[in-house]
């Protein structure tokens, strides 16, 4: 199943991001109310209430999600739209369906393969050694806030939903016959003679008058605009503004570290590796044979164990992570002294033998060794803190001295910055500064703070960051004058009216070969494709792969941005002499995906009437109610 995934990882992609969000599994079967009717519910699925914070949390995971893709140029109200809203809870509801399906069929994949699937999710934390670094396992999913249940849950839930989308994508099936007319008109050839009609030759007979100037600057006023722009001076209280004014003693680092020892100590660590045979009597031989060949522990499983998944590997389990294997072998190799061969334990896959090859106790790491970290966190909080007081201060100062920002960054040791050729909205292309911000230049274009130069009031641009700015020098929008701009408009005119005699003289042309045929004229003949396209004008190649070619020859006429009016004659049309056998495979496999994606959205529409979907609360009533 996963060699599936990594081979069709854009499909996958596609799929995934369009119709089952990843975030939104995170509330799926669990986030379920299975007990009363929240008064919050917007829809039900399969009986199951789907609740409006559910939905909003989803918004906010696909916004975070596209928040992250995007980086600068994310702007929320792209997003702010029902279609978005109505788009999130679509997906919700297809997942829902979809969770339902899963629910009612009892799928489900074993422990075992949940473990295999963690090292391959996490293939960095396998040491040299070929051991699974379990304690670093556990603090990346820590610091992502999950568990090792929460993940392993998860995981065991995505591997279902990848058993289903390769199942239904097998189904999706394209009749050779198709792709290969798809692939013929892709590749198909065309004959092509150019005549050309380029502005130059009549770029020297126009004449533009200064009516015709004057003309082109009144009804392209806005070409011409200067927008308006303010030079400000600004200060910003953030964490880093904060932290050169925090200190910590090491007598706060050990007392902090005597009261969370906890934090800092280490479990025990049990590596094992396991025989397992389904026939009792065959299990006991085997045990009889390692018992008296404990060092052919590895060579005895490699030959001898039924389970594929880790015979290979001599029997090894790796690094236990509690709750991924059944409960009688867990239990034995938490009972296990390191190298000791237990009897024989029964599970529902058969009976296993079991060895512990590897055992770490619990340790608690000394301070020298977390000194660092223990120091950096309560710097941290200090900071945290102060910030919490100083922001007080920030917000009190900006607004009572009002005619300056030198008070509040004296008081509270900050600089003062200064930024040039601002607009009231934000530019993409000064990223994420601080004074590039809605709310920031929102409340510095307000008319008081405008007219009069006084400080904006302190404004959050970001958690645990304020901004406050005042305008030093102001420049309201004008327009260039004529006199400034006239030689340009004098240039643009006179190619505007040479490409207009251009194309008069081509359609006429044009007209006059479809008549006559005459080649006369006419360039050297050039074979083109959608292969094979090279020197070719875009705008003069789509116009001849367009064309009409049922009665030879065939010509069409074109307006060649740039370069005047081009007209073409088609005189033969046909396949390549060569097949390209490796590009039809490629081609073949592509519209093979779009089939089986098509597939997968049938099956979801299908799994959705199953579900018998009843919304509630459409969201049209829900917005009108949070306008209101």
């Amino acid at each position: 199943m996963f060699d599936f995934v990594r081979t069709h990882q854009k499909l996958m992609q596609i799929i995934l991001a369009l119709l089952i969000v990843p975030s939104f599994v995170l509330v799926g079967v669990s986030g379920v109310t299975l007990f009363g009717e929240d008064p919050n519910t917007i829809a039900k699925v399969a009986g199951y209430p789907l609740t409006q914070q559910e939905w909003e949390n989803a918004q906010r995971n696909q916004l975070d999600n596209m928040r992250r893709q995007m980086g600068a140029q994310f702007d929320q109200k792209m997003f702010d739209t029902p279609e978005f809203k109505q788009n999130v809870l679509d997906q919700l509801l297809a997942q829902r369906a979809l969770s339902a399906e899963i629910r009612k069929a009892h799928m489900t994949v074993s422990n075992e393969a949940v473990q295999r699937a963690v090292w391959a999710d996490f293939p960095t934390l396998v040491k040299a050694d070929g051991k699974f670094d379990a304690e670093q396992y556990r603090q990346i999913l820590a610091n992502q806030g999950f568990s090792v249940d929460m993940h392993q849950s998860q995981l065991r839930n995505d591997m279902v939903v990848n058993q289903i989308l390769g199942g239904v994508e097998q189904s999706g099936f394209t009749p050779r016959t198709v792709a290969k007319a798809i692939s013929d008109f892709g590749s198909q050839e065309r004959e092509v003679q150019e005549l050309a009609f380029p502005l130059t030759k009549y770029l020297a007979d126009v004449k533009v008058t200064d009516e015709m100037v004057k003309a082109f600057y009144d009804k392209n006023a806005k070409l011409f605009e200067i927008p308006e722009s303010a030079k400000i001076e600004y200060v910003v209280l953030n964490a880093e503004s904060v932290a050169p004014q925090v200190n910590v003693s090491d007598e706060e680092v050990a007392a902090y570290y005597k009261s969370n020892e906890k934090r800092f100590a280490t479990e025990e660590s049990r590596r094992s590796s396991h025989i397992l045979i389904k026939d009792k009597a065959k299990a006991e031989a085997t045990l009889a044979e390692v018992r008296k060949n404990p060092g052919d522990f590895a060579k005895i499983a490699k030959a001898k164990s039924e389970d594929p998944g880790s015979a290979e590997n001599g029997g090894d389990l790796d690094v236990l992570v509690k709750g991924s294997f059944v409960k009688p072998v867990e239990d034995a190799i938490l009972k296990l002294k390191q190298g000791e061969i237990s009897g024989l334990v029964e599970s529902e896959f058969g009976f296993h033998i079991i060895t512990v090859t590897e055992l770490k106790p619990a340790h608690v790491k000394p301070l020298d060794e977390v000194k660092g970290e223990v120091a950096a966190e309560l710097k941290k909080q200090k900071a945290g803190k102060l910030f919490s007081e100083m922001s007080e201060q920030f917000t009190d100062t900006v607004y009572s001295q009002y005619e300056s920002l030198k008070p509040v960054a004296d008081k509270l040791k900050l600089k003062i910055e200064t930024a040039e050729g601002l607009g009231r909205k934000p530019n993409p292309m000064l990223g994420a500064a601080p004074f590039n911000n809605d709310k920031f230049l929102t409340a510095l274009f307000a008319e008081d703070a405008l007219k009069n130069k006084r400080n904006t009031e302190a404004v959050e641009v970001a958690p645990q960051t304020l901004v406050a700015g005042r305008i030093v020098e102001f420049k309201p929008a004008s327009k260039k004058p004529l006199a400034e701009v006239e030689g340009a408009i004098k240039q643009r005119v006179a190619m505007e009216e040479a490409v207009k005699a251009a194309k008069k003289a081509g359609e006429e042309k044009l007209a006059e070969v479809k008549k006559t045929g005459d080649a006369t004229g006419f360039g050297e003949a050039k074979t083109v494709s959608r292969a094979k396209a090279e020197g070719f004008n875009p705008a003069a190649f789509a116009a001849v792969m367009k064309a009409d070619a049922s009665k030879l020859p065939a010509y069409v006429g074109v307006e060649v941005p740039g370069a005047g009016y081009g007209l073409y004659r088609i005189n033969k049309v046909g396949q390549p002499a060569e097949v390209d056998n490796s590009r039809r495979e490629q081609e073949a496999q592509r519209i093979s995906q779009i089939a089986a994606q098509q597939e997968f959205s049938n099956y979801l529409d299908a799994l959705k009437q199953k579900a018998k979907i009843k919304i509630i609360r459409p969201i049209s009533t829900i917005t009108k109610q949070q306008a209101e």
